[in-house]
Protein backbone atom coordinates (compact mmCIF):
# COMPACT_ATOMS: atom_id res chain seq x y z
CA UNK A 1 0.00 0.00 0.00
CA UNK A 2 1.17 3.16 -1.02
CA UNK A 3 1.31 6.29 1.53
CA UNK A 4 1.58 9.91 1.22
CA UNK A 5 4.09 11.38 3.89
CA UNK A 6 4.58 14.62 4.90
CA UNK A 7 7.08 16.64 3.18
CA UNK A 8 10.87 15.58 4.96
CA UNK A 9 11.51 19.04 6.72
CA UNK A 10 8.05 18.50 8.45
CA UNK A 11 8.88 14.69 9.02
CA UNK A 12 12.53 15.61 10.75
CA UNK A 13 11.35 18.42 12.56
CA UNK A 14 9.00 15.85 14.45
CA UNK A 15 11.41 12.75 14.68
CA UNK A 16 14.61 14.89 15.43
CA UNK A 17 11.98 16.89 18.70
CA UNK A 18 13.17 15.64 22.29
CA UNK A 19 15.94 13.53 20.86
CA UNK A 20 19.62 13.40 22.20
CA UNK A 21 21.12 12.03 18.88
CA UNK A 22 20.48 10.64 15.78
CA UNK A 23 23.11 8.73 14.40
CA UNK A 24 23.97 8.82 11.14
CA UNK A 25 21.62 11.84 10.44
CA UNK A 26 22.49 11.60 6.54
CA UNK A 27 21.16 8.43 6.77
CA UNK A 28 17.83 8.90 8.11
CA UNK A 29 17.31 11.79 5.72
CA UNK A 30 17.89 9.36 2.63
CA UNK A 31 15.66 7.01 4.42
CA UNK A 32 13.41 9.46 4.50
CA UNK A 33 13.38 10.48 0.89
CA UNK A 34 13.46 7.16 -0.23
CA UNK A 35 10.28 6.49 1.21
CA UNK A 36 8.58 9.53 0.23
CA UNK A 37 9.29 8.73 -3.43
CA UNK A 38 8.50 4.78 -3.07
CA UNK A 39 5.05 5.32 -0.63
CA UNK A 40 6.57 2.62 0.79
CA UNK A 41 6.56 3.29 5.18
CA UNK A 42 10.29 3.40 7.10
CA UNK A 43 10.20 0.17 9.40
CA UNK A 44 10.85 1.35 12.72
CA UNK A 45 12.06 -0.74 15.88
CA UNK A 46 12.30 -0.95 19.44
CA UNK A 47 13.35 -3.63 21.99
CA UNK A 48 11.39 -4.46 25.07
CA UNK A 49 12.85 -6.57 27.41
CA UNK A 50 10.31 -8.49 30.18
CA UNK A 51 12.68 -8.86 32.82
CA UNK A 52 10.05 -7.47 35.01
CA UNK A 53 5.91 -7.49 34.66
CA UNK A 54 5.80 -3.40 33.91
CA UNK A 55 7.27 -1.11 31.07
CA UNK A 56 8.53 1.31 33.13
CA UNK A 57 8.56 5.29 32.79
CA UNK A 58 11.82 5.02 30.39
CA UNK A 59 10.23 2.99 28.22
CA UNK A 60 7.38 5.52 27.41
CA UNK A 61 9.83 7.92 25.99
CA UNK A 62 10.49 5.61 23.23
CA UNK A 63 7.09 4.44 22.90
CA UNK A 64 6.45 8.12 22.06
CA UNK A 65 8.81 8.36 19.34
CA UNK A 66 7.42 5.43 18.03
CA UNK A 67 3.91 6.71 18.21
CA UNK A 68 5.31 9.82 16.09
CA UNK A 69 6.42 7.82 13.35
CA UNK A 70 3.30 6.13 13.40
CA UNK A 71 1.42 9.56 12.84
CA UNK A 72 4.02 10.47 9.93
CA UNK A 73 2.61 7.17 8.34
CA UNK A 74 5.69 4.69 8.99
CA UNK A 75 5.57 0.61 10.26
CA UNK A 76 6.49 0.60 13.78
CA UNK A 77 7.70 -2.84 15.06
CA UNK A 78 8.10 -3.76 18.63
CA UNK A 79 10.40 -6.48 19.69
CA UNK A 80 9.15 -8.34 22.65
CA UNK A 81 12.88 -9.82 23.53
CA UNK A 82 11.87 -13.20 25.17
CA UNK A 83 15.35 -14.63 24.49
CA UNK A 84 17.50 -11.47 24.95
CA UNK A 85 15.20 -10.50 28.29
CA UNK A 86 16.48 -14.61 29.27
CA UNK A 87 20.54 -12.90 29.01
CA UNK A 88 19.84 -9.81 30.11
CA UNK A 89 21.20 -5.79 29.37
CA UNK A 90 24.24 -5.50 30.84
CA UNK A 91 24.14 -1.89 30.34
CA UNK A 92 25.26 0.31 32.98
CA UNK A 93 25.89 -3.35 34.83
CA UNK A 94 29.29 -4.04 37.15
CA UNK A 95 27.97 -7.25 37.92
CA UNK A 96 25.96 -10.22 35.95
CA UNK A 97 22.08 -10.26 36.10
CA UNK A 98 20.53 -12.96 37.37
CA UNK A 99 19.33 -15.09 34.57
CA UNK A 100 15.49 -15.22 34.29
CA UNK A 101 14.01 -18.66 32.47
CA UNK A 102 11.80 -18.48 29.38
CA UNK A 103 8.55 -19.43 31.46
CA UNK A 104 9.50 -16.34 33.76
CA UNK A 105 10.24 -13.90 30.83
CA UNK A 106 6.95 -14.99 29.38
CA UNK A 107 4.72 -14.72 32.37
CA UNK A 108 6.42 -11.10 32.49
CA UNK A 109 5.61 -10.40 28.71
CA UNK A 110 2.08 -11.28 28.95
CA UNK A 111 1.60 -7.29 30.39
CA UNK A 112 3.42 -5.98 28.11
CA UNK A 113 1.20 -5.26 24.67
CA UNK A 114 -1.63 -3.89 26.50
CA UNK A 115 1.02 -1.48 28.01
CA UNK A 116 2.30 -0.32 24.81
CA UNK A 117 -0.82 0.18 23.61
CA UNK A 118 -2.07 2.85 25.65
CA UNK A 119 0.72 4.48 23.40
CA UNK A 120 0.83 2.90 20.15
CA UNK A 121 -2.27 2.00 17.90
CA UNK A 122 -2.68 -1.40 17.81
CA UNK A 123 -3.52 -1.44 13.61
CA UNK A 124 0.03 0.21 13.03
CA UNK A 125 2.06 -1.63 15.25
CA UNK A 126 3.67 -5.12 14.47
CA UNK A 127 4.72 -6.87 17.36
CA UNK A 128 6.84 -9.86 17.60
CA UNK A 129 9.38 -11.66 19.95
CA UNK A 130 13.07 -12.08 19.29
CA UNK A 131 12.40 -16.14 20.04
CA UNK A 132 10.86 -16.29 16.74
CA UNK A 133 14.25 -16.39 14.89
CA UNK A 134 16.73 -17.04 18.35
CA UNK A 135 14.96 -20.33 19.18
CA UNK A 136 15.75 -21.54 15.29
CA UNK A 137 19.16 -21.08 15.25
CA UNK A 138 21.60 -24.19 14.92
CA UNK A 139 24.83 -23.82 16.87
CA UNK A 140 26.16 -23.66 13.56
CA UNK A 141 24.22 -20.06 13.22
CA UNK A 142 25.20 -18.82 15.95
CA UNK A 143 28.63 -19.45 15.38
CA UNK A 144 28.37 -17.51 11.92
CA UNK A 145 26.72 -15.03 13.49
CA UNK A 146 29.15 -14.18 16.22
CA UNK A 147 31.95 -14.54 13.90
CA UNK A 148 30.85 -11.00 12.75
CA UNK A 149 32.36 -9.63 15.93
CA UNK A 150 35.24 -9.66 18.52
CA UNK A 151 35.89 -9.53 21.76
CA UNK A 152 37.72 -6.19 21.83
CA UNK A 153 35.12 -4.66 20.30
CA UNK A 154 32.65 -5.58 22.88
CA UNK A 155 35.33 -4.53 25.26
CA UNK A 156 35.01 -0.93 23.79
CA UNK A 157 31.33 -0.87 25.48
CA UNK A 158 31.89 1.87 28.74
CA UNK A 159 30.17 -1.27 30.74
CA UNK A 160 32.20 -3.94 29.71
CA UNK A 161 35.31 -1.84 29.65
CA UNK A 162 34.92 -0.83 33.35
CA UNK A 163 34.35 -4.39 34.43
CA UNK A 164 36.90 -5.63 32.68
CA UNK A 165 39.50 -3.26 33.82
CA UNK A 166 38.23 -3.78 37.53
CA UNK A 167 38.56 -7.30 37.10
CA UNK A 168 34.92 -8.35 37.40
CA UNK A 169 33.81 -11.20 36.15
CA UNK A 170 31.63 -11.15 32.23
CA UNK A 171 29.76 -13.74 31.60
CA UNK A 172 30.13 -15.34 27.66
CA UNK A 173 26.09 -15.11 27.23
CA UNK A 174 26.45 -11.02 28.07
CA UNK A 175 28.72 -10.44 25.20
CA UNK A 176 25.91 -12.10 23.20
CA UNK A 177 23.38 -9.40 24.34
CA UNK A 178 24.33 -6.27 21.90
CA UNK A 179 24.98 -8.90 18.90
CA UNK A 180 21.14 -10.66 19.80
CA UNK A 181 19.97 -6.58 19.52
CA UNK A 182 21.61 -6.53 16.52
CA UNK A 183 20.49 -9.00 14.93
CA UNK A 184 16.80 -8.45 15.84
CA UNK A 185 17.14 -5.37 13.53
CA UNK A 186 18.57 -7.47 10.52
CA UNK A 187 15.79 -10.14 11.33
CA UNK A 188 13.04 -7.68 11.22
CA UNK A 189 14.59 -5.48 8.32
CA UNK A 190 14.34 -2.40 10.19
CA UNK A 191 14.82 0.95 8.59
CA UNK A 192 15.83 2.75 12.04
CA UNK A 193 16.11 1.42 15.62
CA UNK A 194 14.43 3.88 18.48
CA UNK A 195 16.96 3.19 21.33
CA UNK A 196 15.67 4.71 25.11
Amino acid sequence: MKHDFPPIEEQLKVITRGTVEIVPMEELVEKLKRSRETGKPLRVKQGFDPTAPDIHLGHTVGLRKLRQFQDLGHQVVVIIGDYTAMVGDPSGRNTTRPRLTHEEVLANARTYEDQIFKILDRERTEVRYNGEWFSKMTFAEIMELASKFTVARMLERDDFAQRFANNQPISIHELFYPLMQGYDSVAIRADVEIGA
